[in-house]
């Protein structure tokens, strides 16, 4: 598995763990508004060898309880299953981050009981959904797979969207609301400007906009919430 970062210590990305994050490379979507365009585009960029992630899962075990795979796309390969099977066999729990686009890998994983948590992306309403992702097209059906699998089972999950001006406005909310009513959890995360995104010049909306945002999915998702405001 080619990693591309390793973020040693966090009390956010996996919700009641003590955790490390560690990014995948390499993305099937092109979303413009991404944080990491580096891992989206990753052929230049360092990369952390893997038995040296595991050296330092091993270190903190008993310190450590969790890890949290993002990216990137982590379901982009198969090397996903290996690697992690290994973090599991060595006791950690597994946070996965995915954006939907591979439910026969999804449903490989929960079936394989690899993860613990899955946080899956919500681009937009389905009628912007290629335009939000950077895409001329986009095969929805397989991001619908990925929802009905995830709502279906018993494994923990979020559905969580990164809201942006330009790309999201009211009717859009309350569009996603209706689509994944009934949802257990729904994270809202206004944009931030890593300044490393693939498309300059987007933006956040204000605090006000975005707790509207929120009581137009609540009508649907019972917890949905505002994640960092």
């Amino acid at each position: 598995m080619k990693l591309y970062g390793l973020q040693k210590l966090t009390l956010l990305d996996f919700p009641d763990r003590m955790a490390c994050t560690v990014f995948t490379g390499g993305c099937n979507l092109r979303c413009p508004f991404c944080h990491n365009s580096v891992l989206v585009f990753p052929a230049d960029a360092p990369t952390i060898d893997e038995e040296e992630f595991f050296a330092f899962l091993k270190k903190r075990a008993g310190i450590l309880d969790g890890v949290a795979v993002t990216g990137g796309e982590p379901l982009l390969t198969e090397d996903i299953f290996p690697f992690l099977r290994r973090i599991r066999e060595m006791g950690f729990a597994v946070k996965l981050d995915t954006n939907g686009s591979f439910p026969h890998r999804l449903r490989r994983i929960v079936e394989e009981g690899l993860a613990d948590y899955v946080a899956m992306d919500v681009k937009n309403c389905p009628d912007k959904y290629a335009l939000t992702c950077g895409l001329p097209a986009f095969d929805l059906s397989k991001v619908q797979q990925s929802m009905d699998l995830l709502m279906s089972g018993t494994l923990p999950y979020e559905f969580r969207t990164t809201v942006v001006r330009e790309f999201h406005t009211r009717e859009d909310m309350e569009a996603i609301g209706r689509w994944i009513a009934g949802a257990k959890n729904y994270y809202l995360q206004n944009f931030v400007d890593s300044g490393a995104c693939i498309r300059d010049g987007l933006s956040a909306v204000d605090p006000q906009e975005l707790r509207l945002f929120e009581s137009l999915v609540r009508k649907y998702v019972q917890n949905a919430q505002i994640r960092g405001l």
